[in-house]
């Protein structure tokens, strides 16, 4: 299939002038590219692409202050292009989808991204509402590249807002299957610990006192020798935050290159479980992405 082409980032030079003084920074930046969203210039400048008087800021909520030479990278957004990749469909009705996402593929375009993505899988033959970011259609959560199982997207601005609000309410129960390096002691705990961006690493995720908080409950379901298949229930969303908070207690996924060792043949990270309430009719859906056979054998279908 075709890649995405590339253009050469441009460079625009901005001056706050004292109208302007102690406006944030992100806020700054949209005003000034109306175009985008607020966003993708978040994540602009969490990328490192904003300096400020010459000192590279990645807080969003930077105070200006008069005369601040700000020079912003600008690169151009991918474009989505509807592809015919095969997508196993879960569930789907007139009002949402919901889609089994194999390990490897992205959920959406962005920088870097040459292939197609499960939003431009979903496009082939489906409509999908617009977000606050134009690459993002109908999506209210995400999965990383390597994690595997159930992503639910909308279909209509009204089921976009509704699953939107249930993801921020925390109403929405997800349970993940995983397998870590160790052996636990214990046979089921609480990881209570904020998770915020690495400053060393801006595109890590780390537990630090900055960061947002984050809670994550697990269970034991099988200590297989030298490692552990668990249930994790993640009671926050945070980027990254299964990998972080176990990688954080000693017990990294396995195949997981980026906070663990990443010896294996993918990351054994699977999103299994989902339960939403229907955003129109308000019934109670759970979809389950089947286990893959790379991971251990064990009664899943009696886990409650």
């Amino acid at each position: 299939m075709d890649k995405r082409e590339s253009s050469r980032p441009k460079r625009v030079v901005l001056i706050v002038d004292a109208a302007k003084a102690g406006a944030r920074l992100d806020r700054f930046l949209v005003d000034q590219r109306p175009e985008r969203s607020r966003g993708q210039v978040q994540r602009d400048v969490r990328a490192g692409h904003v300096t400020v008087s010459g000192t590279v800021i990645r807080q969003s909520s930077y105070r200006l202050q008069s005369n601040d030479e700000i020079v912003w990278i600008l690169h151009d957004r991918p474009a989505l292009r509807p592809a015919p990749i095969h997508l196993d469909i879960l569930y789907e009705d007139d009002d949402l989808v919901a889609v089994d996402k194999p390990t490897g593929l992205v959920v959406h375009p962005g920088a870097g991204t040459d292939e197609p993505t499960l939003v431009e899988g979903l496009l082939w033959n489906r409509s999908l509402p617009p977000s606050d970011d134009p690459v993002r259609p109908g999506i209210v959560h995400r999965l990383d590249k390597e994690t595997s199982g159930v992503l639910v997207a909308a279909k209509t601005p009204a089921a976009l807002s509704e699953l939107q609000r249930q993801f921020a309410a925390r109403s929405v129960t997800k349970s993940y299957l995983a397998v870590v390096q160790g052996t636990f002691r214990e046979e089921e705990g609480t990881i209570d610990a904020p998770v915020g961006r690495n400053p060393a690493a801006p595109r890590r995720m780390s537990v630090r006192p900055q960061g947002r908080v984050a809670r994550t409950e697990f269970r034991v379901l099988r200590r297989l020798g030298g490692s552990t298949l668990l249930l994790a229930q993640p009671r926050t969303g945070r980027t990254h935050q299964l990998r972080v908070h176990l990688s954080y207690i000693g017990h990294p996924v396995v195949g997981d290159a980026v906070y663990g060792k990443g010896e294996a043949e993918r990351l054994y990270l699977h999103a299994w479980r989902l339960t939403v309430r229907h955003p129109v009719t308000g019934e109670r859906l759970t979809f389950e992405a089947p286990v893959p056979t790379a991971f251990p054998n064990y009664p899943y279908r009696e886990i409650v």
